[in-house]
């Protein structure tokens, strides 16, 4: 397949950057439209802490068929005009696909069902677990490790499910240590060469697998390759940085610079929503019109952020990331976690259906109540992220165009302090002033960059990489 090749941004114009509305939206084969002016609830859920194995596996898939169950009829209590449903598989239910498989067909029989009897429209994301590590693990582009992870694509990909979509690991061995030392010569490796290496291999193959199994079907999406998502790099930045760890303008710059990484999905032919915990999903729809799907406040059941507002700016679907299935006070807890999702839409909706000029209202009134206090939340700013993005598809080449956001993030947040638009501390200062420095002083070229970083990535088996 062809790689498609975005050299200038979708967006031109900053009021049309918005939630709800995509340049390219996905029509769904049940009526739903991704992008379309509607924000959906996309309500991601797992299980408590358990074991996972043969024996307890009937209990499980009982669990999996009470949670979604709960979640459908509270939908149609809440008079949700449709929702996603994800399902995160753990690992077990990777490594063993015949596991992961029966969870989606029960998933999606189930919303099935309940759109028939109440038309109570939903879909349906599979997520397998990338298990692409450990000391058995022979390559990562074949093996038992790749072979399983591709046979759950495709035995998923056969029981309804709407869209497949995994959070990659490629180069997370050599990222954890970048940023655990704040190594942002080395994070950029990890990103734009091993990432965008293996981004290519993984998404390849899960286009092929989407296309196999949709067939011809007159425009209306089957099954498609949605898209993958930064967490285990951006994310993991952004909860260190939330802890004192390592400073937020580090955190800050890793995010920006995961898209090119991220943005490879796209290139490979996966059509969208682009998978939730990736907050550099914003970009991905500045560049491409894809529509996107974001977690903010909601998502505070995973992790904390310092951008639970501004997440929702140009969201099309709103996720909480993922909640256990544990009891709390008003029920089952992703049923309530899908209320307070199905809220927060129905107020972004309200905005859009009483015009342009409320909708962008509230769109920046989501940015402004988060931007100035975390230069994470500062780069999510869909004007910042519009501005940033039409500089950086100028930058071809995986290593430029990351050395490139890297680059940017830090001349927008210098920009952003200095006009008094972002707040940072002397310690964020000195910070701002040390990556930039060392950004500017990175090679020109991807291999003198590799011969600078290599011999430090302890953790790294060039072989598994054809390195």
């Amino acid at each position: 397949m062809k790689k498609r090749i975005f050299t200038k941004t979708a967006y031109q114009d900053g009021d049309d950057f918005i939630y709800g509305k995509a340049l390219h939206p996905i029509a769904l084969k049940n009526g739903m439209v991704i992008g379309g002016g509607t924000v959906y609830p996309e309500i991601n859920f797992t299980l408590p802490a358990m074991i996972i194995e043969k024996d307890t596996m009937p209990g499980i898939i009982n669990d999996y068929r009470e949670i979604i169950s709960g979640i459908c009829v509270r939908a149609r209590e809440l008079h949700v005009p449709g929702f996603i449903a994800e399902i995160e598989m753990l690992p077990p239910m990777t490594f063993n696909p015949e596991w992961g498989i029966e969870i989606s067909k029960v998933v999606v029989d189930i919303i099935k069902e309940h759109e028939a009897k109440y038309g109570i429209k939903g879909a349906v994301r599979i997520t397998p677990n990338d298990i692409r590590e450990g000391s058995d693990l022979e390559h990562m582009w074949h093996g038992r490790h790749w072979d399983t992870i591709i046979r759950t694509f495709e035995g998923c990909a056969k029981t309804g499910a709407d869209f497949l979509a995994i959070e990659s690991i490629g180069g997370k061995e050599v990222h954890d240590d970048a940023i655990m030392y704040c190594d942002i010569a080395k994070s950029i490796f990890a990103l734009s060469v091993l990432g965008c290496k293996d981004m290519e291999k993984l998404w390849t193959e899960i286009v092929r697998i989407a296309s196999n199994a949709s067939g011809s079907n007159g425009g209306l999406t089957r099954i498609a390759a949605s898209g993958d998502t930064a967490c285990g790099f951006g994310n993991t930045a952004m909860v260190l940085a939330d802890r004192g760890y390592i400073p937020r303008v580090f955190a800050a710059v890793v995010r920006v610079a995961t898209v090119t990484r991220s943005l490879v999905a796209l290139e490979c032919g996966a059509q969208g929503p682009h998978k939730d915990c990736g907050y550099e999903g914003v970009y991905i729809k500045a560049i491409t019109g894809t529509p996107i799907s974001m977690e903010g406040r909601t998502a505070a059941c995973a992790h904390l952020s310092p951008v639970g507002n501004i997440a929702a700016c140009v969201a099309d679907l709103w996720s909480n990331e993922s909640i256990q299935n544990i009891k709390l006070l008003g029920g089952m807890a992703p049923t309530v976690s899908f209320e307070q999702l199905a809220y927060d839409c129905r107020l972004m909706n309200e905005a859009q259906a009483r015009g342009k000029q409320c909708a962008l209202m509230l769109r920046d009134l989501h940015a402004d109540s988060d931007s100035r206090l975390d230069p994470q939340a500062y780069v999510l700013r869909p004007d910042i992220a519009l501005a940033i993005s039409k500089e950086l598809v100028k930058t071809e080449g995986y290593y430029p165009r990351t050395k490139q956001a890297a680059s940017l993030a830090l001349a927008f947040m210098r920009k952003g302090y200095d006009n008094r638009e972002l707040n940072l501390n002397d310690r964020e200062l000195k910070w701002l002033d040390d990556l930039s420095e060392t950004v500017a002083m990175l090679p020109e070229d991807e291999e003198t960059l590799i011969a600078n970083v290599i011999d430090d990535c302890d953790k790294l088996d060039p072989k598994k990489y054809n390195m």
